[in-house]
């Protein structure tokens, strides 16, 4: 290629022809990008007049140990097909960060099928993303309503609560105002809300449905928060109600929680189940992202921690205090007493090793068993899912 490439913030006539580059490389048009025009950031590479390559990114806080950290969530990126092969991606994702790091990101998460790619570049994948299917007439034959009441539709009251169950975890989005309105207009989704009568509302659901070429639909659900088993027992009753017009439930890519009341509470094993492209974390400013996440509040520690440097040169050590609540990480001469590359640093961050033995199997490298259960032990009190898209 002969003429200079240019990286830019994307004007009205640029963003214009991303969205229709976006729909050449992709194969379809990519809805998001008009959706999000007045929440996201958009950064392009320019050649010749003309835009090759670009991609979304979006500042929000994500829940990790309770707290809100800032995330640069990166989504619809593409390059040109006639600008494929010489590492245009590469160059293009560190110009859709930069805005957002000056804005305040020190964590990144990415959903994308080129998981090799984005392992390269820094990202991991705390833990697989699976989607449910389960037969609706053994939803029907498994679950009872009990005295649960159903409304239609979403409350500030439902936000909220959301938002609680969100904290439980580690990588749910922290949903800004507007992001449930994109949602429902995006997916065309159903919103329910579950409580006992008297008592506030204790389970949130949305769902669309498919509709047949023959007959009926296929129910698809986007939303699953629930405050309690029999909530959450509730809320796959009513779904099993769908049965005279549909024969499957599907649980939309990570849209299930990782509890087990839907497979202890079934009669019949039939579900199935399909492994997605999983979400990734990256640590951009790791004496941030540790400072601003939460802790747990019984552990007081201090682990001399080894972090290889992206592309294997060299390495920084670090002590990692962890007290009240709080923690802090600074450099150190001390020699690291765990050995962590900056992807597995990741998993660690998002609680993704759930024992010493994961952890070493991952390849994670400790000279002392004590400090490496110490270490896993930090994060893993929350469980890492992601059930937003973007």
């Amino acid at each position: 290629m002969s003429k200079q490439l240019t990286f830019t913030p994307a004007n009205d006539g640029l963003w214009q022809q991303y969205e229709e580059l976006a729909a050449r490389a992709y194969g379809h048009p990519i809805g998001d990008i008009t959706h999000l025009r007045d929440h996201a950031d958009l950064q392009v590479a320019v050649r010749g007049g003309q835009v090759v390559a670009g991609g979304l990114g979006l500042l929000v806080d994500q829940f990790f140990g309770g707290s809100p950290v800032p995330s640069a969530c990166l989504g619809d990126g593409c390059v040109a097909p006639e600008e494929r092969g010489d590492h245009l991606a590469t160059r293009m994702t560190e110009q859709r960060l930069r805005p957002l790091i000056e804005r305040g990101a020190v964590i990144s998460a990415i959903s994308t099928s080129s998981t090799g790619y984005a392992r390269r570049l820094g990202w991991e994948a705390p833990v697989p993303v699976l989607a449910w299917e389960v037969p609706i007439d053994d939803l029907k034959q498994s679950f009872t309503m009990a005295d649960f009441e159903v409304e239609h539709g979403s409350s500030d009251e439902a936000q909220s609560l959301q938002r609680d169950l969100a904290q439980q975890w580690n990588g749910p989005v922290l949903r800004p105002t507007w992001w449930t309105r994109w949602k429902e207009d995006k997916g065309g989704l159903t919103m329910y809300r579950f409580n006992r009568p008297g008592h506030p509302t204790a389970g949130v659901l949305s769902l669309a449905t498919k509709r047949h070429e023959r007959h009926g639909a296929t129910v698809v659900v986007h939303d699953f928060w629930a405050a309690s088993q029999p909530t959450a027992a509730a809320m796959l009753a009513f779904l099993g109600r769908h049965n005279t017009r549909a024969q499957t439930i599907e649980f939309r890519r990570g849209a299930l929680p990782p509890y087990p009341t839907l497979l202890h509470g079934l009669r019949h094993h039939r579900p199935t189940v399909e492994s997605w492209h999983p979400w990734m974390l990256r640590i951009l400013d790791i004496p941030e992202a540790v400072r601003l996440r939460g802790w747990p509040a019984d552990l007081a520690t201090s682990v001399p921690i080894e972090t290889e440097n992206e592309g294997g040169e060299g390495s920084d050590c670090w002590m990692l205090h962890i007290k009240d609540g709080t923690a802090e990480i600074t450099p150190t001469s001390a020699e690291g007493q765990v050995t962590l590359t900056r992807q597995q640093l990741a998993v660690w961050y998002a609680g993704g090793y759930r024992s010493t033995t994961s952890a070493r199997l991952a390849g994670v490298r400790a000279g002392s068993e004590s400090a490496l259960a110490t270490l896993v032990r930090s994060t893993t009190y929350l469980e890492p899912w992601l059930p937003d898209h973007f």
